[in-house]
């Protein structure tokens, strides 16, 4: 892939985002979409931040019609329906179900109006309506809440999921290049670059090569998340009080449920999700205030042990052992002065520097829900676009993502048979890259080598690293585990072919054997910290 930092330094844009996070690669996907001349840049790699440690769902919030945000549950599931069209090959429709209990009478006389109003403030004609379910009509479906001995019944109702975020946020990023942006990970920002009160441009530190270039642009956008404060801090702006990070706990544990539940905690009475993902569960999450260095945020003991035992209220035979890891992400919040963290709202904020501080060329995004990114796109690339005097109209909305639409079982069969690879890999293929497995399938297919599976019982293949390298941006081991394919985060997260990955990502890129030790160690050392919790415990 093009890191061309001396043709960039020569360059003028008219756009330089920091940060590439979903919405980071939102806004920059829409600003080229528009014809913008666009560059975004991420110190880390793309999604590894917040975007890659969300619960995965596509959804406006149950848990919001309390706090009567009502503005933000209807746009966000008109967001959630939007994401179902231009991604149908990542995202798909999840029952749910709230199981009643006789010790939370306080649920049972909300549910009555809160169900209501959730299918009046859904869009899309084609989701079924919530059904209220008996006893036994709820245990017909989740079995094992058998144990719950004050179950009284439940509601069955219809919201979103997206099992691989990561990979949502990189076919931004694709798309962002396909239309003519300019895309650098593992590019940190050391500077803003200033000419009297106006930001001009950047100065970007290549991580791979420790360069330093200067970049210019006419306006500068920060999307930098839980590290905007960060980038506020090159400029010694006093507004760092205006984020609020909270953390957000999953814990990744085998299937307990059929299918996604939404369950009270009896200590605290917060909402949480039990979530299916493949044929394992994501159980969270938490929300708590984070002060602490954002590069190392990681699932605490007292976390984990909150979350186990909420879901021994539902699932007694739960331990802390069978939770194959944990781990932490942070919301970048518009901080409002509310007392609990899960009271702040979701709400984003865009923030125009002239208007704050008097400082021309510079703009920022705070708050905002994955759920709604490309909403949140579109507002700023609007703001964006008024500032240079180059309207044009936002198409994200009908524009369908890389990889869609989805691929047919037949579809499916056919590759195998072209590419003679199982059925089950090119399935595992086209669930990760939609319509672009065929790509993938292309490398096996014109060198069998490549069509080899990286482990045993493994459903990943030696092509897969060579079309990461290639066409996706990878650029470390856990670029690849982690964000690229979803080995990182099976139970083993992807140790046991680390080595492999490692060996032939060296080969691509000309790694020394030094330089691919460090990138085996790396990974594991992002995989033990969401093991952490662990040693906390002992």
């Amino acid at each position: 892939m093009n890191r061309d930092f001396i043709a960039l330094s020569k360059e003028s844009l008219d756009l330089i985002v920091i940060g590439g996070g979903i919405i980071g690669a939102g806004i920059a996907r829409d600003a080229a979409l528009r014809g913008l001349h666009t560059l975004l840049v991420e110190k880390e790699d793309f999604g590894w931040g917040t975007t890659a440690r969300s619960t995965r769902l596509l959804h406006g919030g149950l848990r919001y019609l309390r706090q009567f945000q009502f503005k933000l549950v209807r746009e966000d599931l008109k967001e959630r329906e939007i994401l179902l069209r231009i991604a149908p090959h990542l995202s798909h429709r999840l029952p749910f179900i709230i199981p009643m209990l006789r010790s939370q009478p306080l649920y049972r006389l909300a549910m009555p109006f809160g169900m209501p109003l959730y299918q009046m403030l859904t869009s899309g004609r084609d989701i079924p309506s919530y059904q209220h379910l008996s006893r036994r009509q709820t245990l017909n479906l989740e079995p094992e809440l058998e144990k719950v001995r004050d179950l009284t019944g439940g509601y069955l109702y219809y919201d979103g999921e997206l099992e691989f975020m990561e990979r949502l946020c990189l076919e931004n990023v694709i798309s962002a290049a396909e239309h003519g942006a300019q895309v650098l990970n593992h590019a940190r920002v050391t500077q803003l670059i200033m000419h009297d009160n106006t930001v001009a441009g950047v100065e970007v530190q290549d991580e791979i090569t420790k360069q330093n270039f200067q970049i210019k642009g006419r306006l500068v956008f920060n999307a930098g998340g839980p590290w905007a404060d960060f980038v506020w801090d090159k400029m010694n702006l006093r507004a760092a009080e205006r984020l609020r990070r909270t953390r957000g706990v999953h814990l990744f544990m085998n299937r307990l449920s059929r299918n996604a539940l939404v369950l009270f905690a009896r200590s605290d009475g917060r909402l949480f999700f039990v979530i299916p993902w493949q044929e394992y569960s994501l159980v969270g999450t938490t929300d708590t205030d984070y002060t602490g260095d954002p590069d190392k945020v990681h699932a605490e003991a007292k976390d984990v042990n909150y979350l186990v035992s909420e879901l021994r209220h539902y699932f007694p035979a739960v331990e802390s052992k069978d939770v194959h890891y944990a781990f932490a992400g942070l919301r970048p919040l518009v901080a409002s002065g509310a007392g609990k963290a899960s009271n702040t709202s979701r709400a984003h904020r865009l923030i125009d520097h002239r208007k704050e501080h008097g400082i021309e060329g510079f703009l920022s995004v705070l708050g905002g829900k994955i759920t709604a990114y490309r909403l949140v796109a579109e507002e700023a690339v609007d703001l964006i676009t008024r500032k240079l005097g180059s309207p044009a109209r936002c198409t994200t909305a009908e524009t369908q993502l890389p990889g869609a639409p989805a691929v047919l079982p037949q579809a499916i069969k056919k590759a195998a048979e072209e590419s003679g690879v199982s059925p089950a890999t090119a399935e595992h293929l086209a669930r990760i890259y939609g319509s672009r497995f065929t790509k993938v399938l292309a490398l096996a297919r014109n060198d069998k080598r490549l069509a080899q599976p990286l482990g045993e019982s493994c459903p990943d293949i030696m092509a897969q690293v060579r079309y990461a390298v290639n066409s996706e941006y990878a650029l470390t081991v856990s670029d690849f585990l982690l964000r690229r394919t979803d080995a990182g985060l099976r139970p083993a997260q992807g140790l046991d072919i680390t080595e492999t990955v490692a060996q032939e990502m060296g080969n691509l890129l000309g790694w020394s054997d030094d330089t691919r030790k460090q990138h085996i160690e790396a990974h594991q050392a992002a995989i033990a910290l969401t093991r952490l919790f662990r040693k906390e415990n002992q």
